[in-house]
């Protein structure tokens, strides 16, 4: 078990960057608003810029340490870093970029070549140049050469913010791929919450050049303040993350049944074997209320609740927390005129009505 430590402070113009955080093996999400720091940190951690003061260590091995003089080069750090812009060799082949980035390591490296081609689906593009490849195989191609590179650690900004919505789907399983293969720390730098949601094992929140929280995916972005810290206080993308279980699939209508707690959801089929885990994202726009067991209605996802709390959510909404069961909590954005006409207030027996999901998977589930 690898274990990496960060505690740098950092001064350009204007901008202060102050962090401190410890990540392990899996994937360390670091997400934050445009200008938060979250590039420079991997900058800093890379070597790619220096801290004024700090020390970055991987498994009680010094990258910097500026009480101590020590300042390591980049390339004395082994660590794979993949750029927003896949940074391709445009006068060599796919195997050629590929080659490259196994060349310049001293030994047999975490993976083989052949386990690089197959995991990233590399194989049919071994013969192309870059100008010949999508940005999502472009991207492939740029995470290969860094596994290629025998890294102790991989640093990853922002890998997908290029890439259109479809090779962000299309590149999303090849990245989790890595996840599950590599046993080495890997950071993972993105403004969006889905890929985090998706991607990551644990999370920090960078607001300002500093931590704003850290820990568990659904436990920190749960939070109303992280929420508004990453979307912003006009946002209207408020929501519940849900750690849920595979419980069954039905293969007659295609559909998959997910247990969270003692409630289930009804989806179109996942393609993950029963008892698999997965995360859910539900927006609170797409939850409903009514105050009795809605009869004849297509949406087939209807939970049993009790409103917990409201929460003014601008001039005209209101952000309804729900308790499900013991434990969960579930978020519904309605107007402050439905609040007032279905006689919403703490302790109140309800039914949610969840009219789409957001699978941890690049894709909405539609209505049921």
């Amino acid at each position: 078990m690898s274990t990496l430590h960060v505690a740098i402070a950092r001064r350009v113009d204007a901008f202060a960057l102050d962090v401190a955080f410890e990540a392990g093996n899996g994937v360390t999400g670091i997400i934050g608003p445009s200008g938060s720091g979250k590039s420079m940190t991997l900058q800093t951690i890379a070597g790619l810029a220096t801290p004024d003061r700090g020390r970055i260590a991987l498994d009680g091995e010094a990258f910097t340490d500026t009480a101590r003089g020590i300042a390591l080069a980049p390339e004395q750090r082994r660590i794979g870093y993949v750029f927003q812009d896949p940074c391709l060799f445009p006068h060599m082949s796919v195997a050629q970029n590929l080659d490259y980035g196994s060349k310049r390591r001293s030994d047999a490296g975490t993976v083989s070549r052949d386990e690089v081609i197959d995991l990233l689906g590399l194989e049919p593009l071994l013969d192309r140049h870059p100008h010949r490849l999508s940005g999502g195989e472009a991207q492939r191609v740029a995470i290969g050469r860094a596994l290629l590179s025998a890294p102790r650690l991989i640093l990853m900004d922002e890998p997908l913010s290029s890439l259109d919505i479809r090779r962000r789907r299309e590149i999303m399983p090849f990245i989790e791929a890595l996840h599950r293969r590599l046993d080495l720390p890997i950071l993972y730098v993105s403004h969006n919450i889905d890929e985090i949601v998706r991607l990551a094992d644990r999370v920090v929140v960078l607001h300002d050049g500093k931590v704003a929280a850290s820990g568990d995916v659904a436990e920190v972005l749960n939070r109303r303040d992280v929420q508004r810290l990453i979307l912003g206080e006009q946002d209207d993308d408020a929501s519940t993350i849900i750690e849920a279980r595979i419980t069954r699939h039905d293969a007659a209508y295609g559909l998959s049944e997910l247990g969270f707690g003692d409630t289930l959801l009804t989806l179109t089929r996942i393609d993950l074997p029963s008892g698999s885990a997965v995360r859910l994202r539900i927006h609170a726009r797409d939850v409903a209320i009514a105050t009795e067991r809605p009869q004849g209605i297509s949406i087939q996802n209807i939970i049993e609740a009790s409103v917990a709390e409201l929460r003014p959510a601008g001039p005209a909404q209101t952000d309804v927390v729900l308790s499900i069961g013991k434990t969960q909590a579930l978020t519904a954005r309605i107007t402050n005129r439905a609040v007032e006409q279905l006689g919403l207030v703490p302790g109140r027996k309800v039914w949610a009505l969840v009219k789409s999901v957001a699978l941890a998977s690049g894709a909405d589930m539609p209505e049921f």
